[in-house]
């Protein structure tokens, strides 16, 4: 045999060396999952809850997405998120299958009955439009989910809801950072024995039904949510896993402060929307100035022995939202123009509690200093919220009036900010009737065997915020729709962190950080640079298709004249 023929034969078996290691790797790879994730915002690795909560399924989970098919750019990086995610959630727990399925694949009528029983699960299409490079195309997609867990449905909606004014590309990555945690919230509630209570109370002029339904909605969700006047009710026991107290504006009797005391001396969750004044800009723009009125809920003892103290002032901030103000007429038409309200906060947060960990701002409505005090027990105090340094602060009595718009604010008497408007109480608090049981009241509670407790569990919890507004949804009086949650009328936008601040602080209450890691995870949307693209487009195609085929043409060539000359003069033996 040849030099060259055993040269030629050791090529072939390194060749079949090569193929088989590729097809044994493949093989361990289809058994064996495994990722690096080198992003500086650790985009494609789970938080540790989600995976504790994925691999606790000790059932089999049956995921079907309706994203198959073919998409543009944006909707296949969300497909593309789904598959890794869904890949990753295998890789955890082998009882999770999924497929991908395209609701528009089939003949018509095989297409048209698909698409009444998704509607009737209430899975609606959205509408999509795009040019394929050859034609444009319009066709309905279905950006779902649907779970099935014990013979128990579950349909999550990838796609966030897109609201006039939204860039298109944000939301798909707000879509995309928040697949992690619906999948993984979804997990935790089907494998929950049952839903958690939520009750809001009435009968003190809180905030109506009509005012709460988006809030109500997204509640309704995942838990049972129930508007109850206290007047009602016994007791509160453990069945309710939160009461939300918003915006009371008349007295709460004392029976009815003694049962919201003792649910929370049996270790109950509160959240507390305490709004000091009532305001009105109504009223300004009628009288040209207002004084506001303080709310006489009856609760601030109460509060005080819980260690928080809603002040009676309202902070002035630089940086806030705007309302509109007539700068001048046009013919019989005012003119308008919009300038910057102090009373209406932006508040920014930099605190990484879950609660409020990468949210965007939240627009607070004249909300109030929340004083913490010093308490017997050890109760552990969070500022979750607070003005920006350039605030101030006006004690009561306060005479607003829009004359403070016709001149600049000077920002050097902004000097006191930094002022808490939404704080976290958790520990075991002394209930507020200590020492304090009349011997009739005390009878009253034998008589219907009710217990007394003077101190809570230490799983009580409250949340304080000196504003009820920023949480309820606008409604339009003559044809009964509703705005989002943070919608702002005047600016006409859309303040995403008033939403996302009380799910979170809902879903705190009820669940801890639990699955909350997953939504406070922030995807940075890194855009390119449309001016440059589009002027240094051939450059780029010319890098990328080009460039790799002129190496390779250049690599073969080096390689054949290396090979002549090394076996060039070499006689066949």
């Amino acid at each position: 045999m040849t030099s060259r023929q055993t040269s030629s034969l050791g090529i072939y078996v390194q060749i079949l060396i090569i193929i088989a290691i590729v097809i044994v790797v493949n093989i361990i790879s289809s058994f064996v999952f495994t990722d690096v994730d080198l992003t500086d915002d650790n985009r494609f690795t789970l938080s540790k809850s989600t995976r504790d909560i994925v691999e606790s399924a000790d059932d089999n989970v049956t995921i079907r997405i309706l994203l198959e098919g073919e998409f543009p750019a944006g909707f296949k990086r969300l497909q593309t998120s789904v598959k890794d995610m869904m890949t990753k959630f295998r890789g955890i727990n082998g009882k999770i299958v999924y497929e991908f399925e395209d609701p528009n694949d089939g003949v018509a009528t095989v297409v048209e009955k698909r698409r009444k029983q998704l509607i009737e699960d209430n899975i609606i299409p959205v509408n999509l439009s795009y040019s394929d490079g050859t034609q444009f195309v319009q066709k309905p997609v279905f950006p779902f989910a649907i779970i099935t867990y014990k013979g128990r449905k579950f349909i999550i909606n990838l796609l966030e809801e897109q609201k006039p004014g939204d860039d298109e590309e944000e939301i798909l990555n707000n879509s995309i950072a928040l697949l992690e945690y619906k999948f993984a919230n979804t997990f935790q509630m089907m494998q929950s024995q049952k839903m958690k209570n939520i009750l809001i109370t009435q009968g003190n002029g809180e905030l109506e039904e009509g005012q709460l339904f988006r809030l109500e909605s997204e509640l309704r969700k995942f838990h049972k949510v129930g508007l109850v006047s206290l007047d009602s009710l016994i007791r509160l026991d453990s069945t309710i896993d939160l009461v939300i107290v918003a915006a009371p504006k008349t007295a709460f009797t004392l029976q009815n402060q003694f049962k919201l005391d003792q649910y929370l001396m049996d270790g109950g969750k509160i959240i507390w929307l305490i709004e000091k004044f009532e305001t009105s800009l109504d009223s300004i723009n009628k009288y040209q100035f207002y004084v506001p009125v303080e709310n006489n809920n009856g609760l601030d003892d109460m509060l005080f022995k819980y260690g928080v103290r809603v002040m009676p002032d309202l902070i002035m901030d630089l940086e806030c939202s705007q309302i509109p103000q007539v700068i001048g007429m046009a013919g019989d038409k005012p003119q308008t123009r919009l300038f910057p309200w102090p009373y209406h906060l932006a508040v920014a947060s930099a605190n990484n509690h879950p609660i409020v960990k990468n949210i965007d701002r939240v627009n607070m409505f004249f909300p109030s200093t929340i004083d913490t005090l010093k308490t017997h027990s050890d109760i552990k105090k969070t500022i979750l919220l607070k003005s920006s340094k350039y605030s101030r602060s006006q004690l009561a009595p306060v005479r607003l009036t829009f004359e403070i718009l016709k001149t600049q604010p000077d920002p050097q008497k902004f000097n006191s900010g930094n002022r808490p408007v939404a704080v976290l109480l958790e520990g075991k608090f002394e209930s507020f009737f200590n020492n304090r049981l009349t011997p009739d009241f005390q009878n009253v509670l034998d008589q219907i065997g009710v217990r007394f407790k003077e101190s809570s569990k230490p799983s009580a919890k409250q949340l304080i915020v000196s504003d009820a507004d920023f949480a309820k949804n606008l409604v339009n009086n003559s044809s009964g729709v509703t705005e989002d949650i943070g919608y702002n009328k005047w600016e006409r936008r859309y303040y995403k962190g008033n939403k996302d601040f009380v799910l979170n602080s809902v879903e705190y209450m009820l669940n801890g950080e639990q699955v909350l890691e997953a939504r406070s995870k922030e995807i940075k949307l890194r855009l390119l640079d449309g001016v440059k693209t589009r002027s240094e487009r051939l450059k780029w195609q010319l890098i990328n298709v080009v460039l790799p085929v002129v190496l390779l043409a250049i690599f073969g060539f080096i390689y054949q004249i290396i090979r002549r000359r090394k076996y060039a003069g070499k006689s066949i033996q």
